[in-house]
């Protein structure tokens, strides 16, 4: 949704897609989790860098998901592809 709601602002047309993924779940989740990224920096930075050069951008963004008491339950690392159509 964070990559959606930056492509979205840019006012380009622009195709991502997620190429690999990786994770490490360190406890049980157990009721609400909570995911959170810090990444939305690189992502403004990655779209223009894409509008300015008409290449694809491949990054890596880090989600971290939490449970009801703030207990860190996994660690997930996604790599996106994003192109100017």
């Amino acid at each position: 949704a964070l990559v959606m709601y930056h492509i979205q602002n840019s006012g380009k047309k622009i195709s991502m897609l997620v190429a690999n993924n990786k994770g490490n779940f360190t406890k049980k989740a157990k009721g609400l989790i909570t995911f959170t990224s810090n990444d939305g920096n690189l992502i403004e930075e990655m779209i223009h860098k894409a509008i300015e050069t008409g290449e694809g951008q491949t990054f890596w963004m880090k989600s971290i998901g939490t449970d009801e008491a703030g207990d860190q339950v996994s660690e997930m690392e996604f790599q996106w592809s994003i192109k100017v159509k």
